[in-house]
């Protein structure tokens, strides 16, 4: 007998508190929720923990995390009570499901049998990258708060960059009234910099002189603060480094410098994962409609 399996069937693997939250936002909405490698977590108690065989066998629709791998040969499960090895032998009993993950590049490079299987990526979507932003960017400002001795307002802040991120970070700094200025590469962007009420200047001018800044913020994922740039920072200033890795700053000089600078990575999953997760299930719901 050919078993038939509900289509609104969840089925979540691995992940941070993020994937927690999403297993709770989805059966809050009525689907069937199973999740494995959340172990320790708190769930709803609709959500059934069980074993990866069992997940398999009922969902038709498997999450992975955000990322959804973090060295290109395990799945991201750091609550998982053993690693889940990505190779062909996963991916074959991944066929004839919907899968949806976060930064799935590296997953695809695992098995050549991924060509085969109906996969997304949901961090290529611009409706979660826009929203994601202003999650991350409320992050950045709990680390400040918690990092910075003196206060955001009237503070000198610097954001490096003028994607998504540092376009929603510089706002949110400069409605809690602080000197912003931003930087970025295009005549395009520091004029746009301009039209926000912010000093913008050519990110390549960043270390050229002494900086007056109390807190930066890096969002490029470049080698932007190396130690001779790190050297022209003040004293007290703290350095924020939100760039995926390998990041922007060379932390190693960092600290023999004395510099108080802080890897800020997944924000959303530690300092708001509800709203992370509400983020990562509507642009999937998007996903599936279309």
């Amino acid at each position: 007998m050919i078993q038939m399996i509900d289509i609104n069937s969840f089925g979540l693997l691995g992940g941070d508190r993020r994937q927690a939250a999403l297993a709770d936002a989805l059966a809050r909405d009525g689907c069937t929720v199973r999740v494995w490698g959340l172990d320790g977590l708190p769930l709803d108690p609709k959500v059934k923990q069980c074993a990866l065989d069992e997940l398999l066998n009922n969902s038709a629709v498997v999450i992975l995390p955000l990322p959804a791998t973090a060295d290109g040969r395990t799945l991201n499960a750091p609550y998982a009570p053993q690693p889940l090895v990505l190779d062909d032998a996963f991916a074959e009993r991944l066929q004839f499901k919907e899968v949806y993950g976060g930064r799935m590049a590296a997953v695809y490079a695992t098995s050549g049998k991924w060509r085969l299987i109906d996969a997304s990526d949901y961090y290529t979507r611009e409706e979660f990258a826009v929203r994601n932003a202003g999650v991350t960017a409320e992050g950045a400002i709990a680390v400040a708060v918690r990092e910075y001795e003196g206060s955001l307002l009237g503070s000198k802040c610097l954001v490096a960059g003028y994607g998504r991120i540092g376009r929603a970070l510089s706002r949110l700094l400069r409605a809690l009234g602080a000197d912003v200025t931003v930087s970025a590469r295009r005549p395009r962007d520091l004029a746009w910099i301009e039209l926000d009420a912010c000093r913008a200047v050519p990110t390549a001018s960043i270390g050229a002189g002494r900086e007056p800044y109390d807190l930066v913020f890096n969002t490029i994922p470049a080698m932007i603060f190396p130690r001779r740039v790190l050297a022209q920072l003040k004293p007290g200033c703290v350095l924020i480094d939100l760039a995926s890795k390998p990041g922007g700053v060379d932390f190693e000089a960092a600290k023999e410098l004395g510099v108080h600078a802080v890897q800020a990575l997944s924000l959303p999953g530690k300092t708001a994962p509800r709203a992370a997760a509400e983020i990562i299930r509507d642009t999937i719901y998007n996903m599936m409609e279309e």
